[in-house]
């Protein structure tokens, strides 16, 4: 069976945080809370799948960006 091509969502998060870390908009030291001021409504779902994949918000954005696979078991 091929792997799927499909791109996980915390993927698509984890490379819109890059960007946002590469433009200087945030810090690789900030805390992930941060990102909820550009999330806006969206905060909500991504906190919950942060913490199911075991993240606090006060973790830092650094360790998020850390990650190499979003594999669910």
């Amino acid at each position: 069976m091929t792997k799927s091509l499909v791109a996980h969502p915390m993927e698509k998060l984890q490379r819109k945080v890059a960007t946002l870390v590469e433009s200087k908009i945030l810090k690789s030291s900030d805390r992930l809370w941060k990102i909820s001021l550009l999330l806006g409504e969206d905060w909500a779902y991504w906190r919950q799948e942060l913490e199911e994949f075991g993240f606090s918000t006060q973790d830092t954005i650094e360790e998020f960006l850390l990650v190499e696979a979003w594999d669910e078991e």
